[in-house]
């Protein structure tokens, strides 16, 4: 029911261009668009555009190594999965595949709140590095049940996503016909029906066999299926929450417990102050608030401010090995990739997110080959060379 030949794959760009042609329109666009006006999603490739790196020539690189060590545990590249809700619908038990990938290749793979899966079930039948992605909603002690249950599972970290207060404004997904609670509409049911691979290879797969899929990390009175997601939406936003909210996590998490959605110096050492072990700088892939800045861009001088005292993760729009490096040299600690990592996964299951982390790997390695590193140690920012863009005057 895949793709036979996702080798034919050279890059992120083809992944994502072969899950466009499986998915249909409303819900491909959920996943790759952003919000508002996409600014946010342009600057954040933009940015990455904007930073060149210095080359050294004539040094034996033969035996590069990009393995790396990450809370006191080794990883076999500087790479791992950051939580997307949406792998149940592009692929049938879309988390499962991306977590043996993630095994596979000996990085973190991220669980998230809305998973289909529920994390007792990633842990019992994959396992690996397994974190939990955890937003705290209107009931907060529903969100405190699922930490207690991540505990239980044996998750090794807490990821705390805060950078979503309040609902996103996707414009696209009242066009497209993709609303909440989900209504039929005949643009969205023909373009289910012109996708026939991705009909019968996941929901007529998921009707054969456990129903429409849910999100199963939900308390049982919200499991509601995925297309039905009105009353559970009012109840997991909570607009009031604060640091003091953190505090009882930190209580509460024996783990090491993960910041998500930091990009001023200001949050990060609030971060720090109140326990975090580590942040995730991130703009949400540009998803959330259009205005937001390009977490490449703020990353320096959250380094520079607390880069000694926590570990720095970063994320949003990585697209290529010579973006991971980048972030490296700036003194990132470890990368997070979401969508790409979605995109191999609708294309051929396990095999298809396993692709997509290859092609980092293999991009990784040779961008060190032509910066002359041979371990990911010698990422610093001497290789770091900013290209200004000059501002234009503004139009009428």
């Amino acid at each position: 029911m895949f793709n036979s030949h996702i080798e034919d794959a050279l890059n992120v760009h083809d992944l994502r261009e072969m899950a466009r042609q499986r998915l249909p329109r409303w819900l491909f666009e959920f996943v790759d668009r952003g919000t508002e006006d996409e600014v946010a999603l342009r600057n954040n490739r933009a940015a990455f555009e904007r930073i060149k790196l210095k080359t050294q020539v004539l040094i034996d690189v033969s035996k590069r190594d990009q393995s790396t060590s990450l809370f006191g545990k080794s990883h076999g590249m500087p790479v791992g999965i950051a939580p997307t809700g949406a792998a149940g619908m592009l692929c049938y038990q879309g988390e499962l595949a991306l977590a043996r990938a993630a095994k596979a290749a000996n990085v973190p793979f991220t669980v998230a709140t809305g998973s289909t899966t529920s994390m007792e079930d990633v842990a019992r039948l994959v396992g690996g590095t397994l974190w939990f992605q955890l937003y705290m909603w209107s009931d907060v002690s529903m969100s405190h049940r699922l930490v207690e249950r991540a505990k239980d599972a044996g998750y090794e970290a807490l990821v705390v996503t805060v950078d979503g207060p309040v609902n996103t404004n996707r414009e696209y997904n009242i066009r497209n016909g993709f609303t909440s609670p989900f209504r039929y509409n005949r643009r969205n049911t023909a373009g289910v029906l012109a996708r026939p691979g991705w009909l019968f290879g996941v929901i007529v797969r998921y009707l054969l066999t456990t129903g429409m899929p849910r999100r199963e990390n939900y308390p049982t009175d919200l499991k509601e299926r995925f297309t039905h997601v009105s009353s559970a939406e009012r109840k997991t936003k909570n607009d009031s929450l604060s640091w003091d909210d953190f505090s009882v996590l930190r209580r509460m998490w024996p783990g090491k417990l993960i910041v998500k959605g930091i990009l001023t110096t200001v949050d990060a050492e609030r971060a720090i102050s109140r326990g975090a072990d580590g942040i995730v700088v991130s703009n949400h892939g540009g998803r959330n608030f259009d205005s937001s800045m390009a977490p490449i861009e703020v990353l320096p001088e959250i380094v520079d401010a607390v880069g000694s005292r926590t570990t720095v993760i970063v994320d949003s729009s990585f697209r290529r090995g010579s973006d991971v490096v980048k972030a490296l040299a700036l003194g990132a600690d470890f990368v997070l990739v979401g969508r790409p990592t979605l995109w191999g996964a609708t294309v051929a299951g396990e095999a298809g997110a396993a692709r997509a982390l290859q092609i980092y790997r293999e991009e990784i390695s040779r961008t060190m080959g032509y910066l002359g590193c041979t371990s990911i140690d010698m990422l610093n920012r001497d290789f770091i060379e900013r290209i200004v863009t000059p501002h234009l005057p503004a139009t009428m």
